[in-house]
């Protein structure tokens, strides 16, 4: 885990405040990713890296009409999830890591999904942020799994410095209340697709921005 400075108590109270917008704005989370299990789960969240939740969702029913489990996935041919999946990008590597770790899960893991962030970071494909997301949404494990959203929202609102996504996620566990990290990382991520997106943004039509100034923001988080 990166180090990170105690918050100062002009970030703990901003961040009190931005939860509140956030629970106020959105009381439900669902999981933007369709699955099943935790396995379908897994397998979504891995083809999104560098692609779409809405694409991922397009692709995912016929991948999961043809193979659902490790069982069915790692009998199906590479090249077969490999025309499946094309549309997500990264194909030819994703398909190897679906076929490979689906035949670990099996081999090593009697066919679960390990509850466990080693052997989950160890399965090919499957990094911090992956692993992260399967933690906390199929187990309910505290995570904070931070995307491109969540650490270019860290940023603009001064709870984190941004040099990169392992020190944002230091930052905002600190800064928020362990119970809340599973449905606050989608409560950011919603309100960043909404009302603060990476361009065109409007600060005067932002719910938060237009209370938190950007500059106010990186003013009072010294």
């Amino acid at each position: 885990m990166a180090k990170t400075k105690r918050p100062t108590p002009t970030q703990k109270k901003k961040a009190l405040a931005i939860s509140q917008i956030l629970e106020e704005l959105y009381p439900v989370t669902p999981i933007p990713l369709q699955h099943e299990d935790p396995y379908t789960l897994l397998i979504a969240v891995l083809l999104s890296a560098q692609c779409t939740d809405v694409q991922v969702n397009k692709i995912t029913p016929e991948l999961f009409d043809r193979a659902n489990t490790p069982q069915t996935m790692a009998n199906l041919p590479v090249d077969e999830i490999k025309q499946i999946i094309k549309p997500c990008g990264l194909s030819p590597r994703k398909s190897k890591a679906i076929s490979e770790l689906s035949k670990i899960i099996l081999e090593k893991h009697q066919g679960n999904v390990p509850q466990d962030w080693e052997a989950l970071e160890a399965l090919p494909g499957v990094g911090h942020k992956t692993a992260s997301v399967v933690m906390s949404q199929a187990f309910g494990v505290p995570a904070f799994p931070v995307d491109t959203h969540i650490h270019r929202l860290a940023y603009r609102w001064g709870l984190s410095d941004g040099k990169n996504v392992v020190k944002t996620e230091a930052d905002l566990k600190v800064l928020f209340p362990e119970e809340s990290w599973n449905k606050l990382h989608l409560q950011i991520i919603f309100f960043g697709r909404e009302y603060c997106p990476a361009r065109g943004h409007d600060p005067n039509r932002c719910p938060i921005c237009s209370k938190y100034g950007i500059k106010e923001i990186f003013k009072n988080a010294k």
